[in-house]
Parts: structure tokens; C-alpha cells; sequence
């Protein structure tokens, strides 16, 4: 079956293997008789599907022991809310604004404590990133975060910082939400990591949240139960009803991911894939990416045509090719090209050549 490649942000392509194995046991999974969307998230059927889904995360990403993987609802954009809630202390926190999402950060986290701006690059218009070294770090600070890949503006941290180096001791938050498992985390630098599922990992509606043990009995007297850190990790992610089936979606992606070779494999692709891109819009004369070349993602590519006049016709001729969802974010426009694990390097393939195509043709 050849399907369209879907070059969505988010929610995003996943693995047609995946979603093949998920209908073949959509009435009855592994002779039990029930869907996974019936069961219980207490039963022994879903149980498994749990500790399955939590060992191979842990093994992909090589999650040290001294830290709880947490499966949880609400999105990045409730964990804006969350992370103060459970690690602000109610004091100051330290934020690098790179796009749109880390800006939606520090104005939340604003009305857990108070949130300041450790470093901006609003300035550019969030085309490049401003250094470590440059940044304004506070010794009182209950934590400091990043987001570290931009989906809208393109921009991406390709080395965590070590806050040490610094003259920081706060715990590095980073939402990694549109990169997780694309490359590997320096755990030695995190306190957590949070991601919405639904580019990298599985469908919208399971929140990742991965928190260093010793960081779990910081939370608000205001947190709910149901977010409050140490609440979810003592109960296995099950203090409430868990996403089961985004559970079961993810842990499907991870065995897929297994299969195909790891995070190292998954890595290598995605360096392809965006160089291949980039590349083409580098060497035309109609499409433009203004991130700077030494931060641009390798998972969401912005670009603009120099003609924007041309912008629909663009669309309609890449729909009638069969690539879907290449319309930027409306904040920025232009168009935008998400490179998630799932897409296939055929597929990029597929758009440098209509790039080409089209701009050949072009009116």
C-alpha cells in the first residue's frame, strides 16, 4: 500500500508497520479477547503492555536507573504548567527562549513563581541560538529550561550545555518533545525531560516525562495529585487512569525502533534526511531557511518561497504528488517540512524532487 508522505509537525506520520500491527489486533489482542482500548489499566494484559513499553524506552534512550519514566497526560503544553508546579519551589526559574514553545514556558511558568529570561534570541527573529556562555544564569534558581528543538522557528540545541561549567547547580529541564529518540540524551546533564508523544513517539494524548529521582519531592502544595511527580511514580503512571492505548501506540514505535537499529540508526538517518533537504533549498533560487546553519533542526524544516505569490500553487502541486501537510505554522508562514523518525528518506526524496520540479516549471 503506498500512502502519502505526511510531513505534519504533529500530531505526525508513524511507522505504517506500526499502524499495521495495531489494526491486525484491534478487536483481540494476543488471544485475550479484548481490545486494548477495553482493557483494564490494572489488569495483567495491560500491565504488560506497560512494563513492556517502560524497559524499551529505558534501553533506547539509556535511561539511568536513578530516573523515574513517567507516562502522563496533557501535553507539552500542560507540562509548562506542571514542571513549575512540581519544581519551582515557588521561587525563580531560569529560562533560554529560542520559538515559540519555550517563550509559551517561561509565560507560564510565571504564574507558579517567578520566571526570568536567562537569554533570548527573539531578536533575530529566532534564527540563531544565543551561546551558553552568554547566557544569565541566577545561583538562586530552582531550575533552568530549554527547549531544545524549536518546531516552529527550526531551531535546535545540538549539545546540551553542562550547567556546571556554568556556575549553575539548578537541574537542566529540556522539552524535547519534537526530537525525542531521534539522538541520544547526556543524562549527566538533565534533571528532566518531557516530550508529547505525538511527533516522535506514538499519537497525541501520552505526555513522557522523564525526572531524576532525587528531584521528585519538590511539588507545590497547589500541585493536583494527579501531576504531582512522586504521586505518578509511585504508582507506576496508574495514580489515575492512564492513556492505555497511547501507551500500547508507543510501545509499539519503541519495538520498531528497536528493530531498525536503535537511536544510532534512527541519528543517522535523520542527518541524511535534513542534510538532503537543506541542501536543496541551500542550492535554489526560489526557497529560502533563514535558521542559521550551525542550529538548524534536523527534524522541522521552515522554509520560504522568495515568491509568495507562488505559496498555494506550491501546496496544491506537492497534495497532487502526494505530500501532505507542508503549510508552515500560521505564525511564521511560509512552508515547514517535519523530518519525524517515521519519515521515510524516500519521502524527502520525493519532496526535493517536486522542489526542483516546481521551481523549474515555475510560472
Amino acid at each position: 500500500m503506498n500512502r502519502p508522505y505526511n510531513f505534519s509537525a504533529g500530531p505526525a506520520v508513524m511507522p505504517q508497520e506500526v499502524l499495521s500491527q495495531a489494526a491486525a489486533e484491534m478487536l483481540d489482542w494476543h488471544g485475550s479477547g479484548m481490545s486494548v482500548m477495553e482493557m483494564s489499566h490494572r489488569g495483567q494484559e495491560f500491565v504488560s503492555i506497560y512494563e513492556q513499553a517502560q524497559a524499551d524506552l529505558r534501553e533506547l534512550l539509556a535511561i539511568p536507573v536513578n530516573f523515574k519514566i513517567l507516562f502522563m497526560q496533557g501535553g507539552g503544553q500542560a507540562e509548562n504548567a506542571v514542571v513549575p508546579m512540581n519544581l519551582s519551589r515557588g521561587g525563580t526559574m531560569d529560562f533560554v527562549v529560542t520559538g515559540s514553545w519555550s517563550q509559551k514556558s517561561y509565560a507560564e511558568a510565571g504564574r507558579y513563581g517567578s520566571a526570568r529570561i536567562a537569554a533570548s534570541n527573539l531578536a533575530d527573529g529566532h534564527t540563531t541560538l544565543p551561546r551558553p556562555a552568554s547566557w544569565q544564569l541566577h545561583t538562586d534558581a530552582s531550575y533552568v529550561h530549554l527547549c531544545t528543538n524549536e518546531t516552529i522557528h527550526g531551531v535546535e540545541i545540538h549539545e546540551l550545555p553542562d550547567l556546571r561549567s556554568l556556575g549553575s547547580s539548578a537541574p537542566l529541564v529540556i522539552d524535547f518533545s519534537s526530537h525525542v529518540a531521534s539522538r541520544a540524551v547526556d543524562w549527566s546533564r538533565v534533571g528532566l525531560a518531557f516530550a508529547g508523544a505525538q511527533k516522535n513517539l506514538g499519537p497525541a494524548g501520552l505526555t513522557l516525562v522523564v525526572v531524576r529521582e532525587d528531584l521528585l519531592d519538590r511539588a507545590l502544595a497547589i500541585c493536583p495529585s494527579a501531576f504531582n511527580y512522586h504521586a505518578v511514580a509511585d504508582n507506576q503512571s496508574m495514580f489515575n487512569t492512564p492513556p492505555t492505548y497511547a501507551i500500547y501506540m508507543a510501545g509499539l514505535v519503541f519495538q520498531w525502533l528497536k528493530r531498525e537499529g536503535g537511536v544510532a540508526t534512527i541519528e543517522a538517518r535523520a542527518v541524511a534526511k535534513a542534510s538532503l533537504l537543506y541542501d536543496a533549498i541551500d542550492r535554489s533560487q526560489l526557497y529560502v531557511n533563514r535558521v542559521a546553519r550551525d542550529c538548524r533542526s534536523r527534524m522541522n524544516v521552515p522554509f520560504f518561497l522568495r515568491e509568495p505569490a507562488l505559496d498555494a500553487a506550491f501546496l496544491s502541486g506537492a497534495r497532487e504528488r502526494g505530500m501532505l501537510q507542508l503549510k508552515g505554522h500560521k505564525s511564521v508562514g511560509g512552508m515547514r517540512a517535519s523530518l519525524y523518525n517515521a519519515m521515510p528518506l524516500q519521502g524527502v526524496q520525493a519532496l526535493v524532487e517536486y522542489l526542483r520540479d516546481f521551481e523549474k516549471h515555475r510560472a
